[in-house]
């Protein structure tokens, strides 16, 4: 998939108009309940009655409790007003930001995230992430920063991005529901099993702020699968897939079956042939959130996975 909207820093506004024909199936029912049905959250039904012309049924500004029916034409316009607060703008080229994106459209965007580059500003980067690119390269629009699977700063590969309220609402659903499929692909010390499923809880390691444990009596439910792809030279390609999403999941569970990730400056500090965590973020598959449409996404992982021949 290489859909791409070219637009750059130009004078663009992140809003969302949808129109939807109402089916036999559906006469007779309230707007509300139509929008409910569609993904539509209360915040964000909320939000449509307070937007002026938010709802438009058959052109007529109309009301959640309206009755809809069929042939009708239901226009629902998401406005948005303001851009997230504490994210600056950090200067990136037209060029330098596409190089970065997999996949755009009016709902989504897919960056394929370098390592070393963080997604949100946090202590020490208050500038230099994705989110900062991102305001941006929509300076001149109402963006709202919302990322659907986060990544730590030094994992590469894919991460998907909401571009407004209706489809990170539909995606975040789908991602508590497990709808979202996620493909890692990490490189482990040592000769890991043929396949395997980790499900050791995980909770943060007492007096600290970053790192987490393997936590049997306090820690939260951690369920990761994994299988060896190639073994050479004492490390392992391992692709990995994750039923749960905690904090440092993979890297934590690898350690405590005995097969760290080089390159982890928290839980395997072997800088031998890679200065970051040998994890990256390879596949996605998720449905369209407005579409419908089942997408995957695959993006290889970079150079600095030390050996380049490995059997994918």
């Amino acid at each position: 998939r290489t859909k791409i909207i070219l637009r750059g820093n130009t004078q663009y506004k992140m809003n969302r108009i949808l129109k939807y024909t109402i089916e036999e199936s559906d006469n007779g029912t309230t707007v509300g309940d139509f929008l409910k049905r569609h993904g539509y959250s209360h915040p964000i039904i909320v939000h449509l009655k307070k937007t002026e012309n938010g709802i438009l049924l058959n052109g007529t500004w109309s009301y959640v409790r309206s009755v809809l029916t069929t042939d009708d034409v239901l226009e629902i316009r998401l406005i948005e007003s303001q851009s997230s607060e504490n994210i600056p703008p950090t200067e990136i080229s037209d060029e330098d930001f596409l190089k970065m994106t997999v996949y755009e459209d009016e709902d989504i965007l897919l960056i394929n995230k370098p390592a070393g580059l963080p997604v949100h500003p946090s202590l020490g980067h208050y500038e230099d992430t994705i989110a900062n690119y991102c305001a941006y390269y929509y300076l001149h629009s109402n963006f709202i920063f919302r990322c659907v699977n986060r990544l730590d700063r030094d994992t590469s590969g894919l991460v998907l991005i909401a571009k407004n309220m209706l489809s990170s609402c539909i995606l975040s659903n789908e991602q508590l529901s497990r709808n979202i499929h996620r493909t890692y692909l990490a490189i482990a010390s040592g000769n890991t099993p043929a396949s395997g499923t980790i499900t050791y809880p995980i909770a943060r390691k007492a007096e600290s702020i970053i790192e987490r444990c393997v936590d049997i009596e306090n820690g939260d439910s951690a369920i990761t699968h994994y299988e060896t792809l190639d073994t050479r030279n004492g490390y392992s390609l391992v692709k990995i897939q994750l039923e749960t999403g905690r904090t440092h999941q993979i890297r934590v569970h690898m350690k405590a079956i005995g097969h760290p990730l080089p390159g982890d400056f928290l839980y395997n500090p072997d800088f031998t042939h890679i200065k970051r965590q040998a994890l990256h973020s390879y596949r996605l598959e998720f449905t369209h959130p407005i579409t419908g449409e089942a997408l995957s996404f695959t993006q290889n992982p970079p150079k600095d996975f030390f050996i380049e021949d490995w059997k994918l």
